[in-house]
C-alpha cells in the first residue's frame, strides 16, 4: 500500500513519446528495467569509484555501488509508503553519466569542455537516457517517464542558476519543474547514496590500508559500532569484527533516515506528491546529530582516502589520459568509431558540436578502455 504523498503509476506525467503501457508492469518497473539493460548502466561495472577499476576485484566500482543505492533506496522507500520501483529507477540511473576514472574524470573532462559548456555528470545521465542509448526503434534513449527524468534530475534538491547544457536540451523538450524539489522518491535515492558510498569507501579503505581499525575507532557512530562487536564476540578474527561493525553504523544510518522522514512526512501534512514538490525544502532526511556524524566521517574520507597520496599519484596519471584522448580527437576527429562518425557529419563542422560528440565518447569510456585506447593511439 502506497502512502498519499507517493508517486502513483497510474498518474504519471507520460513519456515524451506515447507508448502503449505493459499490462503486467507498471511505467516505473518498465523505466527500471530499461535502465539495468542499457549499455551505459553495463559500462558501470569497470567505471572507478575510488580506486581504478584495474587496481583489485574487490573494491566497489560504479556499479556494484549503483546497486547497493538500489538496495538501501528500496528499503526505505518500502519503510515510508513510497514507490519502491521508482526509487529505485532512480538509484540505479543516478551514476550512468559519470566518466571512466570517477570524479578525476569528470574534473579533467569538465576543464577540457569549458569552452564548449562544460561537463556535469548529472546532467550527463539525463543526456545518455534520452539521447545516447539507440536501440530501440521508435525514439532515442530510453523514453523514459516524466516522474523518473525528473527525479534523476533533481535527487539532489532544485536545479538552479544556468543549467548544464545537456539537462537544458531534456529541460526544453520536457519541462521538469527543475526550481522545485523533486518527489521523496527521489529524496530518497539521494540519502542512500550517501549511506552507501559513506559505509563502502571505509570498507575500501580499510582493505587498502589507508587506515586502520583503530583509527575509525574514532569516528561517530563507528566507534560505538566496534565496541558493541567488542563486547558481544570478544576475540572475534578481524575480518568479521570489521563486517560487523562497519554493517551496524550502516543499518544506523538506514534507521536514523527512517524514523527522521516518516517523523517529517508526517508533520509536513502532504497528502500528494505534488505537495511534496510544493513544500520548498526535503523531507527525505537525517536526523541533525547523524548528520553531523556524517560530516565527521565524509572528511577523514577526503582527507585519508581520497586524497590519500597513492591516490593522487593514480588521480594524476589518469587525469592525463583524459586529456590527451581528448586533444588527439578534437584535432583529428576521424579517430572516432565508425558509430560516431554519423554524428560528426550531422554536426557539420560545427566546433562546439563536435567536442560535445568527444565529451559523449570519452565520458562513456570504462577505465580499462580508456586506458587500452590511450595506449593504442598514443604509443603506437
Amino acid at each position: 500500500m502506497l502512502a498519499p504523498y507517493a508517486s502513483k503509476p497510474e498518474q504519471s506525467r507520460g513519456r515524451l513519446v506515447p507508448e502503449e503501457e505493459s499490462h503486467f508492469r507498471s511505467p516505473f518497473q518498465r523505466d527500471r528495467d530499461r535502465i539495468i539493460h542499457a549499455s551505459a548502466f553495463r559500462r558501470l561495472k569497470h567505471k572507478t569509484q575510488v580506486f581504478v577499476e584495474h587496481e583489485g576485484d574487490n573494491y566497489r566500482t560504479r556499479l556494484t555501488h549503483s546497486i547497493e543505492v538500489g538496495q538501501v533506496a528500496r528499503t526505505v522507500a518500502g519503510a515510508l509508503g513510497l514507490n519502491q520501483e521508482l526509487t529505485e529507477a532512480v538509484a540505479l540511473a543516478h551514476d550512468l553519466g559519470h566518466t571512466p576514472f570517477g570524479h578525476t574524470g569528470e574534473d579533467a573532462l569538465h576543464a577540457l569542455m569549458e569552452p564548449y559548456g562544460g561537463f556535469d555528470h548529472n546532467a550527463q545521465a539525463i543526456r545518455i537516457v534520452t539521447k545516447l542509448e539507440r536501440h530501440y526503434a521508435e525514439f532515442d534513449g530510453l523514453n523514459l517517464t516524466w516522474e523518473t527524468l525528473e527525479a534523476i534530475a533533481k535527487h539532489n534538491g532544485p536545479v538552479e542558476g544556468a543549467l548544464p547544457w545537456a539537462l537544458a536540451e531534456c529541460n526544453a523538450a520536457l519541462d521538469l519543474e527543475l526550481h522545485t524539489h523533486a518527489s521523496a522518491e527521489a529524496q530518497v535515492a539521494a540519502l542512500a547514496d550517501d549511506i552507501a558510498y559513506n559505509n563502502h569507501d571505509l570498507h575500501d579503505g580499510l582493505r587498502a590500508g589507508l587506515f586502520t581499525d583503530e583509527e575509525i575507532t574514532a569516528l561517530p557512530m563507528i566507534g560505538p559500532a566496534y565496541a558493541e562487536v567488542d563486547a558481544k564476540y570478544p576475540g572475534l578474527d578481524w575480518n568479521r569484527r570489521r563486517h560487523e561493525a562497519l554493517r551496524r553504523g550502516f543499518g544506523g544510518m538506514v534507521g536514523d533516515v527512517i524514523d527522521t522522514s516518516r517523523a517529517r512526512l508526517a508533520e509536513s501534512g502532504a497528502s500528494s506528491v505534488e505537495e511534496i514538490r510544493a513544500l520548498g525544502r526535503p523531507v527525505v532526511q537525517f536526523s541533525p546529530e547523524i548528520w553531523t556524524q556524517l560530516k565527521d566521517i565524509r572528511e577523514f574520507l577526503f582527507r585519508r582516502m581520497y586524497r590519500a597520496p597513492s591516490v593522487m599519484v593514480i588521480r594524476k596519471q589518469v587525469a592525463v589520459v583524459v586529456e590527451e584522448l581528448f586533444d588527439l580527437f578534437l584535432h583529428d576527429p576521424g579517430l572516432l568509431p565508425e558509430r560516431w562518425l554519423h554524428d560528426l557529419a550531422m554536426a557539420e563542422g560545427d566546433e562546439t558540436a563536435v567536442a560535445r560528440i568527444i565529451s559523449d565518447y570519452i565520458a562513456g569510456m570504462t577505465d580499462r578502455f580508456a586506458l587500452h585506447e590511450h595506449e593504442r593511439l598514443m604509443k603506437p
